[in-house]
């Protein structure tokens, strides 16, 4: 529902009280969605029905993770109910502090603290990670979740076997625009430009065309084989601490008291290799969150909060469907629901300006 509530707005809503029939459930408005979402989470937080922060097994749900759900929840309320809640955010986001903490170098890794959260063995970052969805090249193989990153960003000359990978797909570049986001000896910086004609994406149908972004790899952090090179052992970490933080700042730009926003922005500043900010500015907590969260999720909620998603004053390549970058009708925030849905729910409603 925390996708749903972001993704779509107004969405059919089911809950355990709900009987499956011959129609299909009612719509929810999000107001009422976000009302839902906020008391569940509250009732998990303070009950006993969820483990305590890091007490499940590796991998379960625990409070952590319905903390970070609220949390969630609460910085975006003034796009989903047109109310501001980063006080609310950030007395939330402090409970983590607690059990939580940026990872640092992991022992024997050839790799530093950030990209350690990014290999085959990331599911020894527990320091940092607060829930994961597991990944198994054996047990669990897929051509999604992280296999797809891994794959779809290796390609045309680029050395497979680096990345504990059989061969590449060779499907996406980064933009460059996110390319050039990041600061000269920022650790988070993982492209290989090295096999690529250019940064620029002239020609999208030619992977030569565009940085290729190496932040998931599949090999382990002291440089040895994960357990198959056909699928991805790298675990998707959905929620981090490091997020955490970086919410943080955004709520005391916002007006939240007790928040700690700029120690916390630089913080993570601090393991990307970076100086320490001296203020905090919106364009400085969307550029941090882009470099230090891509692929992770994050980035079109960031940008709708933001109010950059649509807008003709912040483009990249591709945007709008032009090779510049164009704006896009403001009504474009929210997705359209499925005609598929439509069609099986009467109750639905499309989302105003796609066709009914």
């Amino acid at each position: 529902y925390l996708d749903g509530i972001d993704n779509f707005g107004n969405m059919p809503f089911a809950d355990e009280k709900f009987v499956i029939g011959s129609t299909g459930p009612d719509q929810i408005s999000r107001a009422d969605l976000f009302n839902y979402i906020e008391t569940e989470c509250k009732e998990l937080i303070n009950g006993n029905d969820l483990a305590a922060f890091k007490a499940a097994p590796y991998g379960r749900a625990d409070k952590g993770l319905a903390t970070m759900v609220l949390a969630k929840l609460y910085l975006n309320a003034e796009v989903y109910i047109g109310q501001k809640k980063y006080q609310e955010c950030a007395d939330v986001l402090a409970t983590l502090d607690s059990a939580y903490s940026l990872h640092t170098q992991a022992n024997g890794s050839k790799y530093n603290a950030f990209q350690d959260l990014f290999l085959a063995d990331n599911n020894l970052c527990t320091d940092e990670i607060i829930f994961p969805i597991e990944q198994d090249g054996t047990n669990t193989n897929s051509y999604g979740v992280t296999t797809f990153f891994i794959f779809g960003f290796v390609g045309g000359d680029m050395p497979a076997a680096e990345y504990g990978i059989s061969s590449g797909w060779g499907g996406y570049r980064a933009t460059p625009e996110f390319y050039n986001r990041y600061e000269d000896g920022d650790l988070r910086k993982l492209f290989d430009t090295e096999h690529q004609t250019s940064i620029t994406i002239d020609d999208y149908s030619e992977f030569k065309c565009g940085a290729a972004f190496t932040k998931f790899i599949n090999i382990k952090s002291d440089g040895g084989a994960a357990s198959t090179n056909g699928f991805s052992d790298v675990d998707y970490p959905l929620f981090r601490y490091a997020d955490a933080l970086l919410m943080k700042a955004e709520c005391e730009l916002n007006g939240a008291t007790g928040a700690n926003g700029l120690a916390s922005l630089n913080a993570v500043r601090a393991r990307a290799g970076l100086p320490a900010a001296s203020s905090l500015t919106a364009e400085l907590i969307l550029d941090e969150r882009a470099r230090e969260l891509a692929l992770e999720g994050w980035r079109r909620s960031d940008l709708v909060r933001f109010g950059k998603f649509t807008s003709d004053s912040y483009l990249w390549a591709y945007k709008g469907g032009s090779v510049g970058g164009q704006g896009a009708e403001s009504y474009r925030n929210l997705f359209p629901i499925p005609q598929g849905d439509l069609n099986a729910n009467s109750k639905l409603t499309q989302n105003d300006g796609y066709a009914k």
